[in-house]
């Protein structure tokens, strides 16, 4: 399952037309508590802007949410400060935030951790003596296998990811465990996505049940999320606001908390419409999600909802159209592009592209199938055209990252897509965009004709783009290490101060850059410092380390002789799946590196990607599983120094100020596969960037080496070998 991804852009232009006037209100208002008043309403509000479990999960906005609810419960609501419980871990730290007219609570606001969560939860506020009880909550949100919804929280880690069980805990709340006279309102306002959990066992959110007592009849329970099941709710980073509580508040405005809580159907069933509209015209996928069987007056109001608006109507393929597809897809597995046509297609038809996850489907008929069974965009273009578009755009240009040309299938693709539209009568097809430049790399390849590490036969190739030039090569003799070095060394000086081809210079790039320099090296080198390298830079003699300016990899193809099918399956399905499916990745361990391991990894084409948290005794162990199961990439730290002790698989703790001049914490491996927001997919392709990321902070902190990663990136269309070395 796919999750769309929220609205762009603000939520302009909310009111089209009038509501339904809401009842009147004194019978409505009859129903709430005689003696609800402010005094006796008490809150649970949290923001949660950043994350243990990586940087990446960090996003700006749910904090100030926080803070505005607060300040609309205690200004207009008229709520004592005593009575509200904030739990804030901000971006940028407390004293960044707006706490006008909230001094009172700054003195008592707490970390947004679990087990504080859970102590104002479950032990403060049960212990009140209230009416009304409100919960908000902005941040990430995940359901479970039971569909229950799980919010991290601030010290959410990869060994385990805490985090409040909304469901549970609002289970436990219509219980007898809270006096039953106590609290007979409860509403729950969440500001966070409700996307599946990431299935693979890189992240353990374990489970959280806080169990319960007699349910209590009477209390009643009114819930509004910022998204249905399935859906990621939309965050304004720049403005640093979510745009569910932009809603909320605007409809809540200078309410008083009686009022506020009269008025909840009202303004779940505004928001609601407010977002149905921008769903309507295709500009988004995210709908807030009211879930009450029944109003405050008992009386139930889920027949009488206004209609959903439609979504855009776009037209199925035809069975033309399938038996057309059904010829040109015969025999054939999904391409490299695969993953980038499927998001591709929703971009062409103007609708947003789903969030996070792998393909839907192992076959390009049932990614067709797949596409043709969702809505488009407001342009009426079915989804599967531009899917087809695209695959006939990158058949036909092939090159390095797209596979090999095949301009028969290309003309076939495209004839499709011109009867098709020709057909349906459908709207023009832009082209899709270019593929990315890959840039210049450097290779080096190195072998030992003696077996001695120190004496090496040596060729340095430039490749850029299809074109591919021997710059150096060591000659009969073997030579060592520092001359291949300074060879190297001097070959990037001259392409950096080149310039490059008069399109280049049009373009505005007027000198040559190499992004990439890969070592194809013997087993018995796999594990050589080559990012260490010392290279000029700037004046005064300065070095820096070869792997903080350049993405430095290694990789061994002459030890898979053996198991190239399997290496060249596990590549193929890599880029294939953009590296999102959640079987990609395989954290290994001591325990696991033992003799069946690379028979494990290589039965099947997952995973494709190896982390390994191994001691240095198991290192030579998990690196022969690795080439025995084709697996083409990988990431270890080598051995340090002696007396030096391997880096923990655990996640560190944040360095303060007051370590400015410690060695860099070494990061856990699982979070340079970290995704931007949240652990749904894993950013494989992103790796060389990352660990380039690492050993920059590095450098920069004078601690070269400290990190010691090894990358092994191993792709098998990418070998060049024009023999020689002598």
């Amino acid at each position: 399952m796919t999750h769309p991804s929220p609205p762009p852009g603000p939520l302009a232009d909310r009111h089209a037309g009038p509501l339904p006037a809401a009842r009147p209100g004194p019978r409505a208002d009859a129903i709430l508590p005689a003696g609800l008043s402010p005094a006796r309403t008490f809150a649970l509000v949290a923001g949660v802007e950043t994350y243990e479990i990586s940087r990446r999960w960090n996003l700006r906005g749910p904090a100030r949410d926080a803070l505005r609810f607060a300040r609309w419960l205690t200004g207009p609501g008229e709520v004592p400060a005593a009575n509200v419980r904030l739990l804030l871990s901000p971006l940028d730290g407390p004293g960044r935030l707006d706490w006008s007219g909230l001094a009172a609570l700054r003195d008592t606001c707490r970390p947004a951790t679990e087990e504080n969560a859970e102590t104002v939860l479950l032990d403060e506020l049960p212990q009140c003596n209230g009416d009304l009880l409100w919960i908000f909550w902005a941040g990430h949100g995940y359901l479970d296998h039971r569909r229950e919804l799980m919010l991290p929280c601030a010290d959410a880690r990869s060994g385990r990811i805490r985090h409040l069980n909304l469901d549970s805990a609002l289970r436990w709340w219509q219980t007898d465990l809270v006096a039953p006279r106590r609290f007979p309102l409860q509403a729950a306002l969440v500001d966070a996505c409700r996307v599946d959990a990431p299935r693979d066992t890189r992240w353990n959110f374990g489970s959280a049940d806080y169990g319960g007592g007699a349910t209590v009849p009477g209390r009643r329970q009114f819930r509004l999320y910022a998204s249905r099941e399935g859906e990621a709710a939309g965050n304004d980073a720049e403005r640093g606001a979510g745009r569910f509580t932009d809603a909320l508040l605007a409809e809540l405005g200078g309410r008083s908390v009686r009022d506020g809580a009269l008025g909840l159907r009202r303004t779940a069933r505004t928001i609601h419409r407010t977002f149905g509209e921008l769903r309507e015209r295709g500009e988004g996928w995210q709908l807030p999600q009211f879930i009450v069987h029944r109003d405050w007056d008992a009386n139930s109001f889920l027949d009488d909802q206004p209609p959903v608006p439609a979504l855009p109507r776009t037209p199925r393929l035809d069975q033309t159209g399938w038996d057309g597809l059904g010829g040109l897809f015969e025999g054939r597995g999904l391409p490299r592009c695969a993953y980038e046509a499927y998001a591709w297609a929703f971009k062409a038809a103007g609708c947003t592209t789903p969030v996070h996850g792998a393909l839907p489907a192992d076959t390009l008929l049932d990614l067709v199938w797949d596409l043709d069974q969702r809505q488009g965009g407001p342009s009426g273009l079915p989804l599967p055209v531009p899917f087809v578009h695209y695959l006939a755009d990158r058949a036909r240009r092939g090159g390095p990252g797209e596979g090999p040309r095949d301009p028969h299938w290309a003309a076939g693709l495209a004839a499709w897509v011109r009867e098709t539209r020709e057909r349906l009568a459908l709207p023009a097809l832009r082209p899709p965009p270019a593929p990315a430049a890959r840039g210049t790399a450097l290779h080096v390849r190195l072998e030992t004709p003696d077996g001695d590490t120190g004496a090496l036969l040596a060729r340095i190739w430039r490749r850029r783009c299809e074109r591919e030039e021997l710059v150096w090569e060591s000659g009969a003799a073997p030579v060592g290490p520092d001359a291949v070095r300074a060879a190297l060394v001097r070959e990037l000086a001259l392409l950096e101060a080149a310039p490059g081809t008069h399109a280049e210079a049009v373009a505005g790039t007027p000198y040559e850059r190499v992004e990439r320099v890969r070592f194809q090296v013997p087993y018995e080198l796999l594990e050589a410092d080559f990012d260490q390298w010392p290279v000029p830079r700037g004046p005064g003699g300065r070095t820096r380390p070869l792997g903080s300016l350049y993405e430095v990899s290694v990789r061994c193809p002459q030890e898979r002789e053996d198991t190239r099918a399997a290496w060249r399956a596990g590549w193929h399905w890599l880029c294939a799946q953009d590296g999102r499916h959640p079987d990609t990745v395989r954290v290994v361990a001591d325990a696991d590196a033992d003799d069946g391991l690379g028979l494990r990894l290589g039965a099947r084409p997952a995973p494709a990607c190896v982390l390994g948290h191994t001691s240095a005794g198991r290192t030579p162990a998990l690196l022969e599983a690795v080439l025995e199961g084709g697996v083409p990439v990988a990431v270890w730290r080598r051995a340090g120094p002696p007396g030096a002790v391997p880096a923990p698989a655990a996640v560190p703790a944040v360095p303060t100020a007051s370590a400015a001049d410690a060695p860099p914490a070494l990061p856990p491996l699982t979070e340079l596969l970290a995704p931007e927001a949240g652990p749904a997919a894993p950013a494989v392709f992103a790796l060389p960037g990352r660990v380039r990321e690492v050993r920059r902070a590095a450098a920069a902190q004078q601690a070269p080496g400290a990190d010691r990663l090894v990358l092994l990136w191993d792709d098998p269309e990418d070998v060049t070998d024009h023999r020689s070395l002598a």
